[in-house]
């Protein structure tokens, strides 16, 4: 099973989605049109896959167990014990 991770821009806890820029659409039609764009196209689409914040979007997610996660966690679990408490 993967690791959790956090996210350091909205503090999501949980697993990542897989991102894939570009247009899924844009690459069929190169592909029926133009074969060699087409293959361009795709070979850039896979390698700017990416892990994702499946909240917010943002790719800057860290292990929970790492240091900055660790540090993350605590800061949010902090501030919800400070909002409970007022």
């Amino acid at each position: 099973m993967a690791k959790e991770l956090i996210c350091t821009n909205c503090g999501y806890i949980g697993h990542p989605k897989k991102v894939t820029k570009g247009s899924f659409f844009m690459e069929v039609i190169l592909w029926f049109l133009f074969i060699v764009p087409g293959i361009i196209y795709s070979i850039w689409r896979l390698t700017t896959r990416y892990n994702a914040c499946p909240f917010c979007g943002a790719s800057n997610m860290v292990p929970l167990d790492s240091p900055m996660g660790k540090k993350l966690a605590a800061e949010i679990q902090s501030s919800s014990a400070s909002t409970s408490e007022a």
